[in-house]
């Protein structure tokens, strides 16, 4: 699969759709994506939105697979 500016927005939007429908994780989402249209998980990174992009983030420190950041107060 080839990408460029437009498949953007619009495999985003396939992301988004397809954990609406099946309640999965983004993560998951995003790997199925690549699997089924036979594209390495690091191509499609390239070309998520940065909203999907924390979302992913929050799944990984969710199950302890990203360390969680936390911000000290001074």
């Amino acid at each position: 699969m080839l990408f460029n500016q437009e498949t953007r927005s619009s495999f985003s939007k396939k992301i988004e759709n397809y954990v609406a429908k099946t309640g999965c994780q983004y993560k998951d989402a995003v790997l199925k994506f690549c699997e089924d249209h036979n594209t390495e998980p690091e191509v499609a990174a390239k070309y998520l939105t940065k909203p999907i992009k924390e979302k992913i983030m929050l799944e990984g420190q969710e199950i302890n697979l990203v360390p969680r950041t936390t911000s000290k107060l001074f």
